[in-house]
């Protein structure tokens, strides 16, 4: 029985040893990882055609990181399925950092929830950092007799099933924000949608539809004309680039958020340090003058928050929208 006792004991001691040594090893080679990375061209995959705001932001951070770095920094675009593609294309890539994905809300929160995916956005991503995030802008035509959030719930509830929205397409933030605003308001608004921005915008104009929840780029403009009447931004916090509109949730309605946000996200597994060392840069580069400048022409603002805060943020963001989409009975187009 001794003899077992030491040998147990032994082989106890040896097997503690072998994975410390493991752990040793795999911190070493992690430090070097750091060190010498980028080791070759690196991949920013965008699950968009190229044009709009996925693409644009990608496009920013990869000339930036290209001129910081001296490795190229291309932009591949890979749309299909609401974004799955080219989210499920990063999911399953080698986890060095070489391969990154420029992804908005939509395609990691929304997107699990109104398509069938190959990914899981909480189990298969490392992220690195939000890039930006903006508001939506609760937009009338000037025949809506309502000049704020309060008097456009009064309209909604006493004309139910009358009023309608348009959207930049099913599933979308403009769709799935509106949607939210219905939940919580319970008010009764009819959806149409379209085939992106553009025509949506167009519709208000012409008064085809009552209002929208429009990004701000195609809407401000507008706005100063006198061609649709904005009501309040859909941020938590006023946003810079219209300071003089309420939130919603100053309006009336507590807590209302809906962000229009990009993010960097790697293939799990990524070394931390890769992680990290991609965190630092991305943040150092949201903050120079130009990018911020490019930035407010776009409606958005610099986040930059950290790896385990955008995580923590993720998956807060799933489940919100989630279940948004499932009371609505979402479902994404073709």
């Amino acid at each position: 029985m001794c003899y077992h006792f030491l040998a147990n004991k032994l082989e106890n001691e040896l097997h503690r040893a072998l994975l410390a040594a493991l752990a040793v090893l795999a911190a070493f080679s992690s430090g070097i990882a750091a060190q010498t990375y980028p080791q070759r061209q690196i991949q920013f995959v965008v699950p968009t055609s190229a044009g709009g705001g996925t693409d644009t932001m990608a496009r920013v951070m990869a000339q930036k990181l290209t001129e910081a770095w001296g490795q190229h920094v291309i932009v591949d675009n890979r749309p299909g399925a609401s974004g799955a593609i080219g989210v499920g294309l990063v999911a399953k890539a080698p986890s060095d950092g070489h391969t990154l994905l420029i992804a908005s809300a939509g395609h990691v929160v929304f997107t699990p929830s109104l398509v069938k995916v190959a990914f899981d956005p909480l189990r298969d991503f490392a992220p690195v950092t939000m890039l930006t995030s903006g508001p939506l802008i609760v937009v009338v035509h000037p025949t809506v007799p309502a000049n704020s959030i309060p008097q456009l719930i009064a309209l909604a509830k006493a004309r139910p099933g009358t009023l309608n929205y348009g959207s930049s397409g099913t599933g979308t933030s403009t769709h799935i924000g509106a949607e939210l605003f219905k939940s919580v308001t319970q008010t009764d608004l009819v959806h149409i949608p379209f085939k992106g921005q553009a025509p949506a915008t167009t519709a208000l104009l012409g008064g085809q539809i009552d209002l929208s929840f429009n990004t701000p780029p195609p809407t401000l403009p507008h706005v100063r004309t006198g061609r649709m009447r904005a009501l309040a931004v859909t941020s938590l916090k006023r946003s810079s680039i219209a300071p003089e509109l309420p939130t919603v949730a100053e309006s009336g309605v507590p807590g209302f958020e809906v962000s229009v946000w990009y993010g960097m996200l790697a293939p799990a597994g990524t070394p931390p340090e890769v992680v990290t060392r991609l965190y630092q840069e991305i943040v150092r580069i949201i903050g120079l003058p130009e990018v911020q400048q490019r930035f407010a022409y776009d409606g958005v603002e610099p986040v930059g928050n950290t790896p385990v805060q955008f995580a923590a943020y993720i998956k807060s963001e799933l489940a919100k929208w989630a279940a948004v989409i499932r009371r609505a009975k979402i479902r994404a187009d073709g």
